[in-house]
């Protein structure tokens, strides 16, 4: 049996980076918590097609939002698939298009609402202890960093979100955000 963390690389390593600096927190509110372990999803829908399509890998910050991944279909790259936000308020809605952008969006340190504030944040002065070492290794393992746009790169999830949506929708009502 494999002592990997996930069938994800990208996972694996960020995990290898989350052991190696110890319990600090690299990004505001956010931490990897067991992969595949529940989210709280059940409490949207206890449809089996509904909750067989998430993988929940993260917590998103520290009051029970997280985040999984969306298997919007049957691509063998999990790392591709679109990121959500499952949010302790009641928030339920693509965050990111894939793990990449998830890592960038990390990058900004501050914790992600659907009023899209976060995005703002760039110029936040309190980084988190292990931002710095968080953006190192970032940019060492995929030669990314902070979004230079990240409006742009936000608008650009919207047709992950709105495809998101409407699959949601068959199985509970969700409010325009």
């Amino acid at each position: 049996m494999s002592e990997a963390y996930s069938p994800i690389p990208e996972l694996n390593l960020l995990k290898e980076f989350a052991d190696r600096i110890g319990p600090v927190y690299y990004s505001e509110g956010f931490e990897l918590r067991e992969y595949g372990a529940d989210a709280g999803l059940h409490t949207w829908s206890e449809h089996p097609e509904f909750l067989s399509r998430f993988i929940p890998f993260a917590q998103a910050n520290g009051s029970g939002s997280g985040y999984a991944l969306w298997r919007c279909d049957d691509r063998a790259d999990l790392a591709a698939l679109p990121v959500v936000l499952v949010g302790d308020e009641g928030d339920l809605y693509v965050i990111a298009r894939n793990l990449m952008e998830l890592f960038q969006l990390l990058a900004i340190d501050s914790e992600p609402f659907a009023d899209v504030g976060f995005l703002a944040s760039g110029d936040v002065e309190d980084h988190s202890d292990g931002h710095h070492g968080f953006l190192t290794w970032l940019n060492q393992n995929f030669g990314l960093g902070p979004p230079e746009d990240p409006h742009a790169l936000w608008a650009g999830r919207k047709e992950s979100d709105d495809r998101f949506r409407a699959w949601v929708n068959r199985f509970v009502e969700l409010d325009d955000h």
